[in-house]
């Protein structure tokens, strides 16, 4: 592989606790993970004669961002939904007559698995463009024990080629399908005893999710979901109080999960239960943006407690159907005051630990593989405070270029 240096940096945003920003930094690449990272004038004294350089041109370099909640393999969209919520539907109105999840679940379902890695790979460019070099993918838009392996089927050929990391979790537990309506019960052991098994065999992820709401998956359904699924080795990720004010939250504490996610209608109590149980909380900003919301997650309340927070588009048809890390640090600044260091923070370091690849990726120390970013910004503030666009200007996943722009 080849050998790269990084030189000129205004900023070396790191996020390594020693030395999280360096000024006029440097970073150099050995067979796609990190040798070295410091100053520009110690790095250069250790460049070879093999070694090609990369002037970042007084730009800022940081960690690949890491989308720790997506939604990225499905048929179809749901703009039409976007303009009835406008004119006054709500998000529950729409389901309840066979939109939301499951209006693209019968879309996904029509597709082949060609169709989807296809329509995968486009919205693939757009996390790239983003800055994006890993995401937790989610299935759930199959809701059928085929549907399903054909989606984390597709999730593993996306991530095959090394262009963007795939971290799978197996989301069959997202919504009752049209066919189960009338014997929920049903459907959740379908999960349990068809699907659950299925793809702990075929190895074809790594975490199981629920979502956990009363009207959706109660309490004692997703603990059973939940309980199959670590029996099978999977880790534990939940939907958790979107809706519902602490609900699923208890549930994740009580498992102690890897992940509660969303969290919009979590109290201090239950704060206090999840750092207690270790549960790292995923906060989906953009979701509450789309849905017309005010009710964003107490994000500041769980940083002053000491949770260690992660931050996610929730890419998806319905709710979020943005790719953009970008602007999620925007709103994470603007509408839950988070400070801008904190919340990139969210989207490296802490969305690293939060996928079990803390010791891996999240931050530019030596030994970790060589996922950055060279941003068009001088600050890393910028990065919040610009809004709108992407600012990536060239995006490298171990050591390779993947995304490459010529307008600064």
């Amino acid at each position: 592989m080849s050998h790269l240096a990084v030189v000129h940096c205004a900023q070396l945003v790191t996020l390594a606790r020693s030395a999280e920003i360096v000024p006029d930094g440097a970073l150099l690449v050995r067979d796609g993970r990190i040798q070295a990272v410091g100053p520009r004038r110690v790095i250069e004294t250790l460049i070879t004669a093999d070694t090609e350089l990369i002037d970042a041109g007084g730009r800022i370099v940081l960690p690949g961002f890491i989308d720790a909640h997506t939604h990225p393999v499905f048929a179809g969209n749901r703009a039409d939904e976007f303009e009835e919520r406008i004119a006054g539907a709500t998000y529950s109105e729409i389901a309840a007559r066979g939109g939301g999840i499951r209006g693209t679940v019968r879309r996904t379902r029509e597709a082949t698995e060609d169709d989807l890695l296809a329509i995968a790979r486009h919205y693939r460019e757009w996390f790239l463009r983003g800055g994006t070099t890993t995401i937790e993918a989610k299935s759930g838009y199959g809701l059928s024990l085929e549907a399903e392996m054909k989606i984390l089927r597709v999730l593993r050929r996306l991530g095959e080629d090394g262009r963007l990391r795939v971290v799978p979790t197996f989301l069959g537990a997202h919504e009752i399908p049209d066919e189960y309506r009338s014997r929920p019960a049903e459907y959740v052991q379908s999960v349990i005893h068809e699907m659950l098994p299925s793809v702990a065999r075929e190895k074809l992820a790594e975490f199981c999710d629920v979502f956990c709401e009363p009207n959706i998956f109660s309490i004692d359904e997703a603990r059973a979901v939940l309980h199959a699924a670590r029996r099978l080795g999977l880790g534990l990720r939940i939907h958790a109080d979107q809706f519902t004010a602490d609900y699923g939250s208890r549930l994740a504490a009580e498992l102690r999960a890897t992940t509660a996610d969303h969290l919009e209608s979590t109290g201090a109590a239950n704060f206090e239960a999840l750092k207690a149980a270790g549960v790292a909380p995923v906060l989906l900003p953009a979701s509450v943006y789309h849905l017309g919301s005010a009710r964003y997650a107490d994000a500041r309340g769980m940083l002053d407690l000491g949770l260690p927070v992660v931050l996610a588009t929730d890419f998806n048809p319905g709710s979020s159907p943005t790719p953009s890390i970008p602007m999620v640090l925007s709103l994470a600044c603007t509408q839950m005051k988070m400070r801008p260091l904190e919340a990139i923070a969210a989207v490296t370091v802490n969305a690293a630990a939060s996928l079990c690849r803390g010791h891996e990726i999240g931050s530019l120390e030596p030994g970790k593989w060589a996922d950055f970013v060279i941003h068009d910004a001088e600050d890393y503030r910028e990065l919040p405070y610009f809004f709108g666009r992407d600012p990536a200007r060239a995006v490298y996943v171990a050591g390779r270029l993947q995304f490459s722009s010529n307008i600064y």
